[in-house]
């Protein structure tokens, strides 16, 4: 297979494009991010996603990529390719891809739509970050909303804990609360947020499609804007000293108890 090129300096522009989207900001600037992985990136394809190049490890540089243009395919020098790698055994090929659309336009969609939503209020684990959406998934949820102080979801630690569900399940990034409550309302959405106290017992809430159910910041938990705003207030009941679960641990009880409820 020939590729379009093979990238040998670290001055070619497109590969200083690749390693500035190492960097939030400039992912958050492109609106794109670099995925790792022979299996995630060919699941990306497969699930339609914009992909700009696929950048493969030059000494496996006569893979080819089934139904792929060979033209945006490039074989990138192993020590160029390492550092824009984030595995300690990569596979050999970085795509980069395309972000979902995010922004008010979408934050309106999936109000107004049907399904349940997961509202994350300044998750900062990438782990739980990217369980978190996976779950959702899993969970038949309707969408992700990650509030302004959230983690980065396009990080490499979010996407790999994801596995592929940021292809498939909508996630709008930096909602403000002002935007998240009033369109709630409007949409006739019921809240659900997590707390400790004055609260009842999670498997009392009469969940629906319109509900939506707040997570809080691993240390802090929500804030106090959203206990305000909330209709409903829930915990899980622990047992022994336990005071508080992992916050992709209580997600996943919360979203699958709020669909034996339907």
């Amino acid at each position: 297979m020939a590729y379009m090129k093979i990238i040998r300096s670290k001055d070619n522009s497109t590969y200083k494009l690749a390693v500035k989207l190492l960097k939030r900001k400039f992912r958050d600037d492109t609106g794109m991010y670099l995925l790792e992985g022979v299996k995630p990136v060919l699941d990306a394809i497969d699930n339609g996603q914009r992909i700009e190049y696929i950048f493969i490890e030059d000494s496996d540089s006569d893979r080819g990529i089934p139904g792929f243009p060979e033209s945006m395919v490039i074989g990138l020098d192993k020590k160029l390719f390492a550092e824009i790698s984030d595995t300690n055994t990569s596979q050999g090929m970085i795509a980069m891809v395309q972000q979902q659309p995010s922004g008010d336009e979408q934050l309106d969609k999936l109000l107004e739509g049907e399904g349940k939503l997961m509202v994350l209020d300044r998750i900062q684990d990438p782990g739980n970050m990217g369980t978190i959406i996976r779950t959702a998934e899993a969970a038949g949820y309707g969408g992700v909303l990650l509030m302004k102080g959230c983690v980065d979801p396009y990080s490499p630690k979010v996407v790999r804990a994801a596995a592929g569900s940021l292809f498939r399940i909508p996630v709008v990034q930096k909602v403000s609360e002002e935007k998240l409550f009033a369109g709630a309302k409007a949409s006739g959405r019921t809240m659900f947020v997590t707390a400790l106290e004055d609260a009842i017992d999670y498997s009392e809430g009469q969940y629906d499609n319109k509900s939506i159910i707040v997570i809080g910041n691993e240390g802090q938990g929500v804030s106090e804007n959203f206990k305000n705003a909330a209709d409903f207030k829930i915990k899980i009941p622990m047992a022994g000293a336990i005071e508080s679960l992992n916050a992709a641990v209580a997600a996943g009880i919360l979203m699958y108890q709020s669909q034996k409820s339907n």
